[in-house]
């Protein structure tokens, strides 16, 4: 597959500009690397989801914390990594549960379209213990599944604080990722391969990171629309190859 690939500069070229705009994104907001690149990836090869994607966000989030370290608040990362963990269990179900490829391609378009809609909708959650554990769950069971967690996070997070949410869903999915991917390794649905494609995608990751550094909210107002049409569009565009 990483051969395959390789052997075509145009297919590199989407994937390094994906790549380069998912980090920027994620810079920019403490999360949004999924969203932005898991459907656009999945059009060009679905086996560059879900756990390579994984792989590249876990990174980016990792990056993240670790430069705003002191403004985390750990005691809701602990909760939501509980709430994490039912949902990665949840969702090694599921992926058990599916016949085919074809049916996991319906199942990740079905999904980023929900995580489209909920980034659209701007509905509006109370902050608390109960809806931090309940919006973790979710991310867990879609972000196994597609590399997308951050909407239903999102619900809850928006009105706090930039400097404490921004970092604090950064350690969240630092350690999300990585308990997702254990749940993909368990469940068969990741392997070797998965680690090669994610390290073919990491020079435009930092690319986009280092970027990130002089335009990045810039980048994320002026396009974020343009990015959730763009995930609608290969949203729609999965559901129709699963379907056919």
């Amino acid at each position: 597959m990483v051969s395959d690939l390789t052997s075509s500069p145009l297919l590199l070229l989407a994937i390094f500009a994906i790549v380069v705009a998912a980090a920027i994104v994620q810079a920019g907001l403490g999360m949004g690397f999924g969203l932005t690149a898991a459907p656009l990836l999945a059009l060009i090869d679905p086996a560059l989801v879900p756990a390579p994607a994984l792989f590249l966000g876990m990174l980016t989030a990792i990056w993240g914390a670790w430069r705003e370290r002191d403004a985390i608040a750990w005691n809701e990362v602990s909760l939501g990594v509980v709430g994490r963990l039912c949902g990665v269990f949840a969702a090694t179900l599921v992926l058990a549960a599916l016949p085919d490829r074809q049916t996991f391609t319906l199942l990740f378009g079905l999904m980023i379209a929900a995580a489209v809609v909920l980034s659209v909708i701007g509905w509006k959650l109370t902050f608390n213990h109960a809806t931090l554990l309940a919006m973790s769950g979710v991310s867990g069971l879609m972000g196994t599944i597609t590399s997308v967690g951050a909407p239903p996070l999102a619900l809850i997070y928006q009105d706090r604080a930039a400097r404490q949410a921004r970092p604090t869903l950064a350690a969240f999915f630092a350690v999300g990722c990585i308990l997702s991917l254990g749940g993909l390794y368990a469940s068969g649905w990741a392997g070797p391969r998965d680690a090669a494609l994610a390290a073919m995608m990491a020079p435009p990751m930092v690319l986009g990171t280092l970027v990130a550094r002089h335009f990045g909210s810039r980048f994320d107002r002026r396009f974020r629309p343009v990015l959730l049409a763009v995930s609608a569009a290969a949203a729609l565009t999965l559901i129709l190859r699963g379907t056919l």
